[in-house]
């Protein structure tokens, strides 16, 4: 059984927008990404999801916990020159770490080389994801 080819965004869109309470899966027959959501969706919703999804077949998606976005910082952290380095990577140092980084790229100036780097390694996930898992998709 082989799927339609899918959209590399529709691939990203949806990793990028998983968290601990939901996960989506690329259903083998008709390539459509669907959503399964433990806070946002009823028991009723979540069988009916989960039946077309047995029904024809499924791969699942990277979750939150797959992609790491804290392991996405670090290596902007360190790829970055002195004294940026610096301040960036004891701004991702204990609780508070997401919006400490926030802050400091924001004040450093450099919010838009963080977004391009970002973009570019969940791109490299969901290509790594495809290949890994046979799906042919388009960009």
């Amino acid at each position: 059984m082989s799927i339609m080819k899918v959209k590399l965004s529709d691939i990203i869109d949806a990793i990028e927008m998983t968290d601990q309470y939901s996960e989506n899966f690329l259903d083998r027959e008709t390539g459509e990404i669907v959503w399964i959501s433990d806070m946002a969706m009823d028991s009723a919703e979540k069988e009916a999801s989960c039946d077309q999804l047995d029904e024809h077949g499924f791969y699942r998606l990277p979750t939150s916990f797959d992609i790491h976005e804290y392991g996405m910082m670090e290596e902007f952290v360190y790829a970055l020159p002195e004294p940026a380095q610096s301040k960036l990577s004891r701004a991702i140092q204990g609780k508070g770490a997401f919006r400490r980084f926030k802050d400091t790229v924001r004040h450093l100036g450099i919010e838009e080389q963080w977004y391009q780097y970002r973009d570019s390694s969940y791109k490299r996930k969901a290509i790594e994801w495809c290949e890994g898992n046979g799906v042919e998709y388009e960009k």
